[in-house]
């Protein structure tokens, strides 16, 4: 990927497989993010060919989205929804299950916030909300881009939990992290910078 006057990478050859973890790794500005950007369909790649889910990336494209689930460095909340109207809108738009709501709720450990809107959330509640909503839904891969951050050891144990709950399920996952015990659950591990 070129970005201003240089080149981020190039000649990357990925084959991230079903039930597979890629964890992306470097210091700040090594083009981890980029890459979940372009592997979303938000940046086109600079030159070659890429294929996610079985067709090129494209974040506009519905059957993409329903496909690629992702949680970038810049995702938001409707602060002023409570977490459980966050995941039931979520979950009605990709035409999903509404009926575990409290399940889900409790399996990030915000069932007793439910009902408090995003904004009264720690910025760790955010986080695992932030998470929530890319794990509910349906999808075939999930982009994670620093999904560590603002979590405390509780919460990273849990995305530890996540990783290996959808690789079981089959799911392709590709992160972008300074967190080293995900490179331990993952499958392969790409330095960039």
């Amino acid at each position: 990927m070129y970005v201003g006057e240089q080149w981020l990478f190039r000649d990357l050859e990925l084959d991230v497989g079903a039930g597979e973890c890629l964890v992306l790794a470097g210091h700040n500005g090594s083009g981890k993010s980029t890459l979940l950007h372009v592997l979303y369909g938000l940046r086109a790649p600079s030159a070659g060919t890429l294929e996610v889910a079985g067709q090129a990336p494209d974040e506009r494209d519905g059957q993409f989205r329903r496909k690629v689930a992702v949680l970038l460095d810049d995702s938001e909340l409707f602060v002023e929804l409570t977490p459980r109207q966050h995941l039931e809108l979520l979950l009605a738009g990709f035409d999903a299950d509404l009926g575990d709501v409290d399940g889900w709720l409790q399996h990030a450990g915000l069932d007793e916030r439910a009902d408090v809107h995003a904004y009264y959330l720690s910025a760790g509640q955010r986080r695992r909300l932030l998470l929530l909503g890319a794990i509910a839904r349906p999808h075939d891969v999930l982009l994670l881009d620093e999904p560590e951050r603002a979590l405390d050891r509780q919460g990273k144990e849990w995305l530890g939990e996540i990783v290996g709950n959808e690789r079981e399920l089959g799911r392709t996952v590709v992160i972008a992290s300074h967190h080293p015990p995900l490179t331990d659950v993952a499958d392969h591990a790409l330095h960039l910078g």
